[in-house]
């Protein structure tokens, strides 16, 4: 009878799980800081370091980003400064983390910039009395794939400079709620 060695291959297949799992999670803390910033965004902020928002052109015009260039976004449900986007809606899309003193770049109306304690405590960034938000269905720096979805209750769109709702074309992908796809 022959014996089949599984225990090995049921280890490696464990670890590279488990390495793919830490990879995902990132670095965690408070900031959104990152080594490397999109390319069509001035990263640069005016004391110094990264910046925790700039501003980047795209197919929608200018728009707000963060430290690694991913757009973000403003939910029409919120009134003011508090979010009313917790749980399943907060995994699809994450409220931008606000450090203590959020750097700005060029373009980014530094008066516009604020945070908001979300019911977890945590701090979020805020633009133009807007919370913010990043979407997990954007996977590199200057998609926009969250713009006009429909989710959650209400809309979200990408938002300007001037911490405005930027009216445009739809995303292909919405639908009532989740990722949209």
């Amino acid at each position: 009878m022959r014996r089949i060695r599984t225990l090995p291959t049921l280890v490696v297949v464990a670890f590279a799980l488990v390495a793919l799992v830490v990879a995902a999670c990132g670095g965690g803390g408070d900031s959104v800081k990152a080594a490397a910033p999109a390319a069509s965004s001035n990263m640069s902020a005016a004391n110094g370091g990264t910046a925790d928002l700039a501003v980047s052109s795209g197919s929608l015009g200018k728009t707000l980003v963060d430290s690694q260039g991913r757009t973000l976004y403003l939910f029409e449900k919120d009134t003011g400064t508090m979010s009313t986007c917790s749980g399943a809606c907060a995994t699809d899309w994450p409220p931008a983390p606000a450090s203590a003193h959020p750097k700005t770049g060029s373009g980014v109306d530094a008066a516009l910039v604020g945070t908001t304690t979300r019911s977890d405590g945590s701090k979020q960034l805020t633009y133009g009395g807007h919370p913010v938000y990043r979407y997990v269905g954007d996977s590199a720096a200057g998609d926009t794939n969250g713009q006009n979805v429909n989710a959650f209750g209400a809309e979200w769109y990408v938002v300007s400079p001037a911490g405005k709702k930027v009216v445009g074309e739809a995303s292909t992908t919405s639908n009532g709620g989740g990722y949209g796809y």
